[in-house]
């Protein structure tokens, strides 16, 4: 039987982009993952399809699974032979309760391994541009549980030592004893007048940062309505933020995008909106899935030598077709002879990262694009390969042949709709808490209402900008009830960032991405 084995890993202190490589390996072959409250989607999406997640959050007053019980689920599951992922937010020796499950698990006669995280004692006063030591300010800091109960008969913090003998004081869990917190440090010599920061959803698109002093923050939480969960942070580096803040200037900070596109491809568009300081609602609305029968393909490759051109309209047709070259045990070799065509940057990359040259990539990255660059190039009686995706707009081959060539239409995949969304991300949908939703190809469009519902629409409509990267795109969520309000000038991804840019500062040209 196979050995079971529990890795503690810290989740980091909420943005998915500080979460380890180690803990994204380990994440990525877990049979289990047990997480917490504070894991975000993005984080829980590294894990493999097939594996079990169990939540076991704990908010004040209300917990999914007690500590033991949660003890007993690690055991439980190691016990089936099974490797364990405990994602913690921050790092699970830091009031993560991490060494205990450590002990539990190690008594049970499993073995564990620790993989440290970011911690939000130091990374969230770094996202408020608060460093907690300055050359000018302070040298020494501490990080203390603010969740001390104010009624304990006797404190484990020693209030008179650190209220006078510590420039930093780092407070996690704080929030509702922040009464208590600011009595005692005054009590016991802290002036009255030394600034305080509490930092909310730390390091997230939601991040919100408030700041005062130990005699006045209490009645500003209240008058804010400032809830947990957020950081609190005391001592002369607070006042360094209004110098050394940061992600509030990122030009897409706060701002909540959805991505539709399929998940293996969700990345590249996600992390640059990232990047930009948004947040990147993961909703991926259609799956890329490759044709089980590719004999049509085989018997084109088997006789590559009599085509004249290839023509690639996507980065999944470049992928698959070159699976199947090497397959069938042939390579680039024997290519030579045929003129290749990309409709844009992301499919010529592809293809010059195998080592060819691309002869024609159109300014307009659409089929009519391609037809106007090559009017002059294909000649009647040539050949042309065209591995696509099956349910492709038809006026590309048509043109072709009107032109009197032969035209090999393969299909190579579908976009079909997706198997699982998150309910998470679904929910927020539906509630429209997002600010843009983007869609790269009308597949992403069809497919994406058929899963909200087409009652959800005006509701869209009423509270989000929909940006399309280029005009068929537009054109079908249009047809389907959608109101575009941005429209990629350049159709590609950093065309339709670069749309969003410009509306998100009122119709200005939106800045050039890197």
């Amino acid at each position: 039987m196979k050995t079971g084995f529990v890795y503690l890993i810290g989740a980091g202190p909420g943005d998915p982009g500080l979460f380890t490589l180690k803990g994204q390996k380990i994440l990525g072959r877990a049979d289990v993952v047990v997480y917490d409250r504070l894991v975000s989607e993005r984080i829980l999406g590294m894990a493999k399809p097939e594996a079990e997640k169990i939540y076991v959050g704990k908010i004040s007053g209300r917990h999914a699974l007690s500590q033991d019980k949660i003890n007993a689920l690690l055991v439980e599951k190691a016990g089936e032979g099974k490797v364990v992922a405990r994602l913690k937010g921050g790092d699970p020796f830091l009031y993560g309760r991490g060494g205990e499950e450590a002990q539990y698990v190690r008594q049970h006669g499993f073995d564990y391994e620790v993989v440290p995280g970011i911690t939000s004692a130091i990374a969230v006063p770094a996202y408020a541009g608060i460093p907690v030591t300055h050359r000018d300010a302070t040298s020494s800091f501490a990080v203390i549980t603010g969740h001390e109960r104010p009624d304990k008969q006797k404190s484990s913090i020693n209030w008179s030592e650190i209220s006078r003998g510590i420039g930093t004081l780092v407070f996690l869990m704080g929030v509702e004893n922040l009464p208590f917190i600011c009595d005692q440090l005054v009590q016991n010599g802290r002036d009255p007048a030394t600034p305080i920061a509490l930092v909310r959803w730390g390091t997230l698109p939601d991040q919100e940062v408030l700041t005062g002093t130990l005699q006045d923050i209490v009645a500003k939480v209240q008058a804010r309505n400032f809830k947990p969960p957020a950081v609190i942070i005391v001592g002369e580096v607070v006042d360094l933020r209004s110098e050394l803040q940061w992600v509030e200037k990122k030009p897409l900070w706060g701002k909540k995008i959805v991505v539709t596109r399929a998940r293996r491809q969700a990345s590249i568009l996600a992390d640059k909106i990232e990047e930009l300081g948004g947040e990147a609602i993961e909703f991926p609305s259609i799956e890329i899935k490759p044709e089980a029968d590719l004999s049509h393909l085989d018997k084109a490759l088997l006789t590559i030598s009599h085509y004249n051109w290839i023509i690639f309209t996507s980065v999944n047709a470049v992928d698959i077709f070159f699976e199947e070259l090497l397959r069938l045990e042939l390579d680039i070799r024997d290519l030579k002879g045929c003129e290749l065509c990309a409709i844009g940057p992301a499919t010529r990359q592809r293809l010059e990262e195998r080592g060819l040259r691309v002869r024609v990539v159109p300014d307009e990255y659409r089929a009519e694009g391609i037809l106007k660059d090559l009017e002059k190039l294909v000649q009647p009686g040539q050949w042309v390969l065209l591995p696509r995706a099956k349910g492709a707009r038809g006026i590309l081959p048509d043109r072709l042949r009107d032109w009197g060539a032969h035209v090999n239409e393969i299909h190579l995949y579908e976009a079909v709709p997706a198997g699982h969304i998150g309910q998470a991300a679904l929910e927020r949908v539906l509630n429209g808490d997002m600010d843009y939703l983007t869609f790269t190809s009308s597949s992403t469009v069809h497919n994406f209402v058929k899963i909200v519902g087409s009652e959800y629409i005006p509701r869209i409509n009423a509270r989000t900008r929909v940006a399309c990267i280029g005009p068929v795109t537009a054109e079908t969520a249009a047809g389907l009830g959608l109101k575009v309000g941005i429209m990629a000038r350049e159709y590609t991804i950093d065309g339709l960032l670069e749309g969003i840019l410009s509306d998100v500062q009122g119709g200005k040209p939106g800045r050039k991405l890197p």
